[in-house]
């Protein structure tokens, strides 16, 4: 993994399809979890997706 503030996250849908993106933050500005709005092609609809432990 590079070095600095960015970090890999791992974003789950909260409407329980197991449908999850994976994006990037920066712990630095960002230090508590992100929470967002976004479309989960499973469910159809827009969903509040959570951030989740990277494994």
């Amino acid at each position: 993994m590079a070095k600095g503030a960015r970090e890999i996250i791992k974003m789950e849908s909260t409407a329980g399809t197991g449908y999850f993106v994976t994006t990037m933050k920066n712990k630095k500005n960002s230090t508590g979890k992100l929470e967002r709005n976004m479309f989960d092609p499973v469910a159809r609809k827009h969903v509040l997706f959570k951030e989740v432990k990277l494994r």
